[in-house]
């Protein structure tokens, strides 16, 4: 557990940099806000039971890829995939896997871009590599993801047919009101190119990387 939370240490100081160099440098900020958590023992062990995982340290790490958990909220879509090339570029960061639920959302509106990514923690007598499941999704899909959480938590997810079906047209209110917001956010860029973020070129070993773990996901499904 104590490697899983300096996994999360080590993204959360990662996009911290990031979010302080736009901001002093750049005089843009994608990042509206960061949480994380750590997964519960109780529930790492409930999880183990509905996986069938083997009941050692290496089946777990190899079957139960959310223990650490890092949430990132941005203003807008494009930000999303912003903050993703940002840290995917970065040497000592590998994406094992990405699943993009803003341009394929979940059957019930669900919207939010999912990555796995790798990263090296320093111990005092080696380096282990931790995966820290990283969520980074815009205000709007935050909100409507944690009122879906709230309602399926509530009903213990035996949720009455008419309110899945406003849950879905608040999902399609929510990726309206996000399409609008950026479409106003490219008209003020582009009125005031002076402040606007420099263009994300991702490198070829990203991009690579991310068709990869793109083409995991799909043939998994």
């Amino acid at each position: 557990m104590m490697q899983y939370k300096f996994g999360i240490d080590t993204v959360n100081t990662k996009i911290t940099i990031l979010r302080d160099e736009l901001t002093h440098l750049h005089d843009y900020n994608p990042i509206e806000n960061l949480s994380s958590r750590l997964k519960a023992p109780e529930s790492i062990l409930a999880k183990i039971g509905r996986k069938g995982c083997a009941p050692s340290f290496e089946a777990i790490r190899a079957t139960i890829t959310d223990i650490a958990g890092v949430r990132v909220t941005t203003s807008f879509v494009s930000d999303v995939y912003h903050v993703m090339d940002m840290l995917s570029r970065q040497d000592d960061v590998t994406v094992l896997e990405i699943r993009d639920y803003i341009a394929t959302p979940k059957p019930n509106g669900y919207r939010s871009l999912h990555a796995l990514l790798e990263v090296p923690v320093n111990m005092s007598d080696r380096v282990v590599p931790v995966v820290v499941e990283v969520q980074i999704r815009t205000i709007a899909m935050d909100f409507w993801a944690s009122l879906e959480h709230k309602i399926y938590y509530k009903y213990d997810t035996d949720v009455p047919q008419d309110l899945l079906d406003e849950l879905g047209q608040a999902a399609e209110t929510a990726h309206r009101l996000d399409a609008t917001m950026e479409h106003l956010h490219e008209e003020i860029r582009g009125a005031d190119r002076g402040s606007a973020v420099p263009e994300v070129v991702p490198s070829d070993a990203v991009l690579q990387e991310w068709v990869a773990a793109r083409t995991r996901f799909i043939t998994e499904q």
